[in-house]
């Protein structure tokens, strides 16, 4: 069913001047082998709108389906967002390939997916997908088998989400009794991990008063022990942590300031013999108790001019790293605790040319931060912010998302050209690359377990062989 087409200055209206400002540093994108496309706005398809004529919470009008795929029996999980420990670090032991020959990696398995970016997880053989059916109108969050691709069960309920540069963004979270995914429209829905059935779901539009993201939802939620913690940005909830089980509210944080809800994920962090969340809001960043949900310490120091989307990267001795696009550069903060209270003060900030990062967070490793930056190059920094390295002329790097894994990270750009860099704190050193995908917007965050790599682009996610032999 064709979509009703919304003209630019109907939708634009009087924003048509601001958005003209801001195109002049908006990103740039990438296709092809490494080649620029054009500047992407918010917008420019449809804007992100609420559900109109009930109030009813259509995830407990879905449906569950089952079917006969089977989980795979292979070890290792990849359960939520960046990892078991959502720092982009794998940490299954299954040994790796380090090279590759003709026809290598090789694909196991393909499936067709709903248009954006949402990435998988995985859990015991499962992989679990937030998806939308644009035929059926539905956001449907999917189970297949890691084996073969077939699809274990899906529950879905009935949301319609116009194009917006893609739908579902969002990669679920994933325990031995609880899956927890958020649809693009801020529906977010608790299921029983193997079984599918569903446990308990929130429209956070209707009943927190959320303001959806340009975009859509892009936020990950956190399982955290039996919590599930999300940056809301409500009128009088900041964030919130509900019973994983349940969905029963636990505490709520404050919002004086009336910050808004990004892409941003919420990350933990223990400083001080306190354990804390952190999250960039559309005008700020905040760190708030896990235990009470009261506001530790908050910063104005760093605000992204269109979209937030990185996570906050977490270092020792209470340091976070902040990056983003749209000219943002990065900020290192630094937490510490006079007289009792919690403070959040600037160490140093990098002009967006050193380092910034406009969709994926970087990664920690070896005491290095690794990323890729808006000029689409891949760089190693100190923790200082001084660089190391970066990747070779005519090496790009898009948008697309990278991992580490058994000494090494796979990256993939934009049109799917998949990369193994060496995981080297002295230079940068390709190991290899296969050409994996043949669409186009390979920005789903990647997912590892049992030797099997999972690559989605805007329509298709694969399963490719990258263990040993």
């Amino acid at each position: 069913m064709k979509e009703k087409q919304i003209s630019f200055w109907q939708w634009l209206g009087p924003l048509a001047l601001g958005l003209a400002a801001v195109a002049g540093v908006a990103l740039l994108l990438f296709r092809g082998s490494d080649k620029p496309l054009e500047l992407r706005v918010p917008g420019t398809d449809h804007a992100p709108t609420a559900e109109s004529g009930t109030n009813a919470n259509p995830v407990l009008a879905g449906k569950l389906t089952r079917s006969d795929g089977q989980p795979a029996d292979l070890r290792g999980n990849w359960p939520a967002f960046r990892g078991t420990n959502r720092d982009g670090i794998s940490l299954d032991p299954t040994p790796l390939q380090k090279n590759w020959q003709t026809g290598e990696p090789r694909e196991l398995w393909g499936v067709d997916v709903g248009e954006g970016y949402a990435g998988p997880a995985i859990f015991q053989g499962c992989v679990y997908l937030m998806d939308y059916d644009r035929e059926k109108r539905q956001d449907a969050l999917r189970c297949l088998s890691l084996a073969d691709g077939r699809e274990i069960w899906r529950f879905a309920y009935p949301v319609s989400v116009k194009r917006n540069h893609g739908m579902s963004r969002t990669v679920p979270s994933v325990t031995e009794k609880v899956t927890v995914a958020m649809g693009p429209k801020c529906h977010v829905l608790a299921v029983d991990t193997k079984s599918g059935e569903l446990k308990w779901g929130l429209d956070l539009v209707k009943e927190y008063g959320v303001t959806i993201p340009q975009w859509y939802a892009g936020q990950c939620p956190l399982i955290d022990q039996d919590r599930v913690i999300l940056g809301t940005g409500g009128p009088d909830s900041l964030l919130i942590a509900l019973h994983a089980d349940s969905g029963q509210l636990v505490w709520k944080t404050p919002n004086p300031h009336g910050w808004k809800m990004t892409h941003s994920s919420v990350v933990a962090i223990d400083f001080e013999g306190e354990r804390m969340y952190v999250y960039c809001a559309n005008n700020g960043v905040v760190g708030v108790s896990a235990k009470t949900g009261e506001i530790l310490w908050e910063t104005a120091d760093w605000k992204i001019s269109i979209a937030t989307v990185p996570s906050p990267l977490i270092l020792s001795d209470g340091r976070i790293f902040l990056s983003g696009g749209y000219n943002a550069g990065s900020l290192m903060l630094g937490l510490k605790k006079v007289d009792g209270k919690f403070q959040a003060q600037p160490q140093f900030r990098l002009e967006p040319e050193i380092f910034g990062a406009t969709q994926q967070s970087p990664i920690l490793l070896q005491d290095h931060i690794f990323g890729v930056r808006p000029d689409g190059k891949f760089v190693c920094l100190t923790p200082q912010g001084k660089v190391v390295w970066t990747s070779e002329p005519g090496q790009q790097f898009g948008l697309g998302p990278f991992m580490a894994a058994d000494g090494i990270f796979f990256a993939v750009n934009d049109s799917g050209l998949l990369r193994m860099i060496a995981a080297d704190t002295t230079r940068y050193r390709l190991l290899a690359q296969a050409q994996v995908l043949k669409g186009r917007e390979s920005w789903a965050p990647l997912a590892l377990a049992g030797g099997r790599l999972l690559v989605r682009d805007l329509s298709r996610m694969v399963c490719l062989e990258v263990g040993g032999k």
